[in-house]
């Protein structure tokens, strides 16, 4: 497996970055943090737009820079596609020619994506005859994305891809973004200050604070540590990967994961595909004795875990174990100690809301 390996420490003034990373080679390895931790300057690294003295950059046995060797790969070298904020089509030309612009460079047998599946895999096939000007935002930056494609990298670097769209042309490119992970073999570094874009999209989590790495590790074990969850502030919870076991007459979709069942508004997909979905800390609410009579129907049998710092005044964040899956509650610390919850306590974790992601 082609694992991507990228080990800088540089200083300037005001800014400090020091880092070594060993990101998987498959999936989606998500760069998160706020402005300024370091995530754009990682990414440049890794691409070789940005040379830091004695900084180490490798794509499995392939060293793209160890200057204690006197080497470094040029970026046009390093087989990488970039994706950047703004979509940068050239205006002049129609899509169909935009995309054909990197593509056209490489040889015939160096092409590893081919025009028409590449469309199709963005939902661009009408778009091809037209001008960059005459599309929306969404459209511009999916464009831009499959003309990133068709250079065949061997990674794609994607830097804060959504941040220039509103929300509803953000909610139409996710699904997009998806496909890619799903359908391409092509390992995707992604960087996001946006908690919900790394729920729904990455496999590993980085999550980086003042040019440090806090966490390095795989999604759902990453965004259930109580030391990093507050950081997420009202975004903090889990994500938890089902499957679909059945679908009833009154509406609804019942989930199973490792560890139980959940019920969620009716999803039209076939039983057992599987199904990603995000827990939020705020949407659950605990109980020392089953609850009964209730309006909310999803109940489960959890053991504390861990209790800490809920990252605002008089609030506690809970991390319980519900099978071989964690759940996240946030409740305030008054709550806490009349319930006596502790570690080793068994309750019950009343989940309010489930958010289908994929």
């Amino acid at each position: 497996m082609n694992d991507i390996r990228v080990k800088v420490a540089l200083a300037r003034a005001g800014f400090a970055l020091d880092v070594d990373l060993a990101l998987p080679g498959r999936g989606v390895s998500a760069l998160f943090g706020h402005s300024g931790s370091g995530k754009t300057t990682v990414l440049r690294i890794l691409a070789g737009l940005e040379r830091v003295p004695g900084a180490f950059v490798a794509l499995g046995d392939e060293v793209w820079q160890d200057d204690a060797r006197r080497l470094f790969v040029p970026t046009h070298r390093r087989g990488i596609g970039y994706v950047f904020q703004e979509a940068s089509l050239f205006d002049h030309l129609t899509v169909r020619a935009n995309l054909a612009f990197g593509r056209q460079r490489l040889a015939p047998a160096a092409r590893r994506f081919e025009l028409g599946p590449v469309a199709a895999l963005l939902g661009i096939e009408r778009l091809l005859d037209q001008r960059p000007v005459t599309l929306s935002g969404g459209e511009r930056q999916r464009a831009a994305i499959a003309r990133t494609l068709l250079a065949s990298p061997r990674v794609l670097l994607m830097d804060e891809p959504l941040a220039a769209l509103d929300g509803k042309r953000k909610g139409e490119i996710l699904p997009y973004l998806e496909r890619l992970h799903d359908e391409l073999a092509l390992p995707i570094v992604y960087v996001s200050h946006a908690a919900d874009e790394v729920a729904r999209l990455a496999d590993h989590l980085v999550v980086l604070d003042e040019g440090k790495v806090r966490a390095s590790g795989p999604l759902s074990e990453t965004l259930a540590r109580i030391d990093l969850a507050a950081g997420f502030d009202d975004d903090a919870g889990v994500v938890i990967d089902a499957r679909i076991a059945a679908h009833d007459a009154d509406g609804l979709t019942h989930l199973e994961f490792a560890g139980g069942a959940l019920l969620v508004g009716r999803r039209d997909a076939a039983i057992g595909s599987r199904m990603r979905c995000r827990i939020h800390a705020r949407d659950v609410s605990l109980a020392l004795e089953q609850p009964r009579g209730s309006s909310i129907v999803n109940i489960l049998a959890a053991t504390v875990e861990e209790v800490g710092a809920g990252g605002a005044p008089g609030q506690v964040l809970v991390r319980m174990r519900v099978g071989q899956s964690a759940l996240l509650a946030r409740i305030t610390e008054r709550s806490r100690r009349e319930l006596g919850i502790v570690p080793g306590l068994q309750l019950w974790a009343q989940v309010k809301a489930v958010a289908l992601l994929a």
